[in-house]
C-alpha cells in the first residue's frame, strides 16, 4: 500500500515508518522536524543519539534495499500538505503530526496556544486534504487515553451505551483531558467524528497509553535507524525518568502518593497495532476507536518495579515521593476496555524485568551524557508558567 506517516521523523513516527517499509508498504514520511527544533532551542537531547532524517533514511535504503520518500513540510499549512495527497495519492495515512507533551502545552499562554492551533488545525488540514484528493483513503489517528481522564467507571473504547429516562443511546464515552495537550486530542476527536459523518471519510482513532520501549526489529540493524529515547522534564514519560535517575544514583521521584494510573504499551506492541488497523480498515463513513494499551501501572508499581530491577545490578536505587506539579486526582478507579486491537490479532509484549533492564543498560551506557537538570521541573498546572517546581522531578505523558 501507499502510506503517507505525518510526523514520521518522530519517536513513534520512524520505528513506524521503518516497520511498515520492511513489511513492503511504500512509505512516504511528511514532516516539520518541530520536536529537533525544541531540542535546539532549549538544549535538550535524545539520550540515544538519532541521526538526521535525511541520514536516517538513506541508510534504511542502504541496508533494506527499499526507499522511504520524505519531504519537509507543516500540517498547519494547507498548500504543502495537499500537494502531497495530490501526487502521492495515499491509499493510508497515519497521522503522528502533533505536538506531543501535556508539559508543553502547559508552559505558558504561548505554548497552549501553539499546541492547539498545530494539532487542530493540521488535523483540519490533513481532513479536507483527504476529502479533496484522496476519499477513499483510511485515516490513522493517534489519539490518547488522557482523553478520557480518570472517571469512576470502567473506559471503554470510544463509546459507551447509556440508558437515560426509559430511552437507550450508544453515545461517545465523556472526555475529561487534564491538560491544553488533551483537550487538543479531545477537539481531534471530535472534528474527525464529523468528518467521517458528513463526507464519508474513514477513520480509526486510535488512544494510545504511554508508550516505552527504544528499540525494534528495524532500529536494532544499524545505529543511524535509532529512535528518540527521551528523558527531559517535558517530552520524558515517568518510566523513562525513573530508569535514568536510577542509573546516575538520583531518587526516583514519585508524584504525590504515586497512586495515579495509566495505560501502558511496549513500541513494537504500538506499531503493530498501526498495522493491523491499516489491514482491516474502517468502512466508508465509520469514525471506529481502539484503547491502544495492554496494561495499567500507578506510578508508585512502576517505581517499586525499577527499583528492584536497578538493585539487582548494583545501583542505589529509592524512591522519594515530591509535591505534584499536576492538577489530577491522585487516587482514583482507573479500569480501561483494551480488546478490540487484540482481536485484530495483537500479541502483547508485556512490561518485564528485561525490558526493564534494557532501559537501565541503556541509561548506564549513556550516562556521562545525561543532563540531571534536564529532570527538573520546569512547568506548574496551577501557575502555567515557566518556573521551578521543586528541585528533582520531572515527567511528561
Amino acid at each position: 500500500m501507499r502510506i503517507l506517516i505525518l510526523g514520521g521523523d518522530g519517536y513513534l513516527g520512524w520505528a513506524q515508518s521503518l516497520y511498515l517499509s520492511s513489511k513492503g508498504h511504500d512509505v512516504f514520511i511528511f514532516d516539520n522536524l518541530m520536536r529537533r527544533h525544541f531540542d535546539l532551542e532549549h538544549n535538550f537531547s535524545s539520550l540515544l543519539p538519532i541521526a538526521t532524517l535525511q541520514e536516517r533514511v538513506k541508510a534504511w535504503k542502504e541496508i533494506s534495499g527499499r526507499q522511504i520518500q520524505f519531504r519537509i513540510g507543516d500540517t498547519t499549512d494547507y498548500e504543502a500538505i495537499a500537494a502531497v495527497f495530490r501526487e502521492f495519492q495515499p491509499e493510508a495515512v497515519v497521522h503522528f503530526a502533533e505536538q506531543r507533551s501535556a508539559p508543553y502545552s502547559m508552559i505558558d499562554r504561548k505554548h497552549a496556544v501553539f499546541t492547539q492551533v498545530n494539532n487542530v488545525v493540521g488535523t483540519l488540514n490533513v481532513l479536507y486534504a483527504i476529502k479533496e484528493f484522496t476519499p477513499a483513503c483510511h485515516l490513522v489517528k493517534l489519539g490518547t487515553m488522557g482523553e478520557y481522564g480518570t472517571p469512576n467507571i470502567d473506559i471503554e473504547e470510544g463509546f459507551i451505551e447509556i440508558h437515560h429516562k426509559g430511552r437507550s443511546d450508544i453515545l461517545p464515552y465523556p472526555k475529561q483531558p487534564n491538560s491544553f495537550y488533551h483537550l487538543s486530542k479531545v477537539h481531534d476527536s471530535h472534528n474527525i467524528m464529523f468528518c467521517c459523518k458528513i463526507w464519508g471519510i474513514r477513520s480509526t482513532d486510535l488512544n494510545q497509553g504511554i508508550v516505552y520501549g527504544f528499540e525494534t526489529d528495524e532500529t536494532v540493524l544499524d545505529p543511524r535507524l535509532a529512535t528518540r529515547m527521551d528523558y527531559d522534564q517535558v517530552y520524558g514519560t515517568a518510566l523513562n525518568r525513573f530508569c535514568i535517575q536510577a542509573s546516575v544514583d538520583y531518587p526516583l521521584t514519585v508524584y504525590g502518593q504515586g497512586q495515579q494510573t495509566r495505560g501502558y504499551i511496549n513500541l513494537r506492541d504500538a506499531i503493530r497495532c498501526i498495522e493491523l488497523a491499516i489491514a482491516s480498515p474502517a468502512q466508508e463513513g465509520e469514525y471506529r476507536v481502539f484503547n491502544q494499551m495492554t496494561e495499567q501501572f500507578s506510578l508508585i508499581e512502576l517505581a517499586e518495579m525499577v527499583v528492584k530491577q536497578a538493585q539487582e545490578v548494583g545501583l542505589h536505587a529509592r524512591m522519594v515521593h515530591v509535591a505534584n506539579p499536576r492538577v489530577e486526582a491522585e487516587e482514583h478507579y482507573y479500569n480501561a476496555a483494551h480488546t478490540r486491537l487484540i482481536d485484530l490479532g495483537l500479541e502483547p509484549h508485556l512490561l518485564s524485568g528485561s525490558v526493564l533492564q534494557s532501559l537501565i543498560n541503556l541509561a548506564i551506557t549513556q550516562r556521562e551524557h545525561i543532563d540531571p537538570e534536564l529532570i527538573v521541573p520546569t512547568v506548574n498546572w496551577r501557575t502555567t508558567k515557566n518556573e521551578v517546581v521543586h528541585t528533582n522531578d520531572g515527567v511528561s505523558e
